[in-house]
């Protein structure tokens, strides 16, 4: 039976069984996760064994491979490190030609290492639509004989995807409008939507705000693009709320999938970065930006908020990349995507875990990732999150959190406005208070967030610190 604490009722000491609600509903939460590309087209990168041991200090447990290099498969043997590799674009021909093929392949490159490097999907191609030698032909039929081949191997557990570019979308704003491109519908894209839902598995999305801001700088907001407070941007199709260009972007590639009816399968966004460095037209290209766009992004995946089209799914990134690579092709910005130098020093300092993102431990700077403890902030209730949400989250923040609810109380100070929203917010802004502005005491769940202006509540003051 499901047990409320309304705001009227006495907060001091809330019903056991709320409590115990409360714990079992943040518990089943599951967050999102974050794993890291790990690119090779530079000379001077470390070796295979190196690397698998930066990546084990920070903490990295899912990396994802631009092809089945035998050098990083051997060295992340026995790392506990999930794997996703790739079948290049090139290969995508005789994959589809001759499951013979395929099966070798898959003994060369899966089997082979199985069980002790931990290899969890495989991606066919790669934004295989916008490949100028033109291989969107071969793709589902490849997928198909590369999935019969683990089959066969008995290797079925693990997924079969092909990452996709936005561009291959006809429409992608309003969000609610996302639509893929006709000429890709019947061929392959209802194909392919139809092998994900069929065999389990997910599709992968290449995800990058920065180019959308970069060409459209004069209609989207920094902010926006970097996770940080801003007004929103309102989808009058949905009657959503967008509080970020990356979940404008992900949900439009599911009512994309949605308008075609695959609104079951899930997708996992296999890349998205911030360069770190640009040439000069490449507007927002920057150690700053980048800081801000990544650091913010692990926040937002790791403490568990699916989007505002499908809240309930978590989100799980892949960063590009971990190394700048020096030998990309292209503008600067190209070759400044990595996380760390080659040197293994790190381009800017962000958390990467939630032990990091909670505990501090990641020495992020104030001069690159502008946070909420520089300067007063306050925590609000988000209104968004639904009243069973919210109203658990205030039972936790009144009760086990230790929040000084008593203003809030019939007849107190701040007893009206008697709306949830406003007495959640009251709540949480004690609690974040009492635990000094840290990194992650604003998000219950994510019913909070922090504000850099004083909250108005009828005639309420909110606290500033203890």
């Amino acid at each position: 039976m499901l047990c409320f604490c309304r705001p009227e009722q006495s907060m001091a000491s809330p019903a056991f069984s709320c409590f115990l609600l409360l714990m079992s509903t943040f518990a089943l939460a599951e967050s999102g996760s974050i794993g890291v590309n790990w690119g090779r087209i530079a000379n001077d990168l470390p070796p295979p064994p190196k690397v698998v041991e930066l990546l084990k200090s920070q903490g990295i447990t899912r990396v994802k491979l631009f092809d089945t290099y035998d050098g990083a498969l051997t060295a992340l043997a026995g790392s506990g490190i999930t794997v996703v590799v790739t079948l290049p674009n090139e290969q995508l021909s005789s994959a589809a030609a001759d499951q013979s093929f395929t099966d070798s392949w898959v003994q060369s490159n899966i089997s082979k290492y199985c069980p002790s490097t931990k290899i969890v999907a495989i991606a066919v191609g790669n934004e295989v639509f916008v490949d100028p030698n033109n291989t969107t032909d071969f793709l589902v039929p490849a997928m198909n004989n590369i999935h019969a081949s683990l089959v066969k191997y008995n290797l079925s557990d693990i997924y079969v995807s092909s990452p996709i570019a936005l561009s291959s979308l006809q429409t992608s704003y309003p969000t609610s409008a996302g639509s893929f491109k006709s000429d890709l519908v019947e061929p392959v894209i209802k194909p392919m939507l139809e092998f994900l839902r069929k065999t389990g598995s997910y599709l992968m999305v290449n995800v990058y705000p920065f180019f959308a801001y970069s060409a459209n700088s004069d209609q989207i907001s920094l902010d926006y693009a970097l996770f940080k407070q801003n007004p929103g941007v309102a989808d009058s199709g949905n009657g959503l709320n967008y509080y970020s260009l990356f979940d404008a972007q992900v949900d439009a590639v599911y009512a994309a999938m949605s308008a075609l009816q695959y609104n079951d399968v899930k997708l996992v966004v296999t890349e998205t970065g911030w360069p770190s460095k640009g040439d000069s037209n490449e507007i927002g290209a920057g150690a700053e930006n980048a800081a801000a766009y990544n650091g913010n992004l692990v926040k937002r995946v790791l403490t568990g908020n699916g989007t505002p089209l499908r809240p309930n799914n978590t989100v799980d990134v892949y960063l590009f990349a971990l190394f700048n690579e020096n030998q990309k092709p292209g503008p600067t910005s190209e070759r400044n995507y990595g996380l760390f130098y080659p040197d293994e020093q790190k381009v800017y300092s962000i958390p990467l875990t939630m032990e990091q993102l909670t505990s501090g431990e990641s020495n992020v700077s104030k001069a690159q990732v502008p946070t909420p403890t520089a300067g007063q902030t306050w925590c609000v209730a988000n209104g968004r999150a639904g009243e069973e949400k919210l109203q658990a989250a205030l039972d936790y923040a009144c009760g086990a959190g230790g929040a000084d609810c008593r203003p809030i109380q019939p007849g107190s100070a701040c007893y009206n406005p008697n709306s949830l929203e406003a007495h959640a917010s009251y709540a949480f802004n004690s609690y974040y208070q009492k635990k000094a502005r840290g990194m992650g005491t604003c998000h219950f769940g994510g019913t909070a967030y922090v504000v850099t202006q004083p909250p108005k509540y009828g005639e309420c003051e909110f606290p500033t610190g203890y």
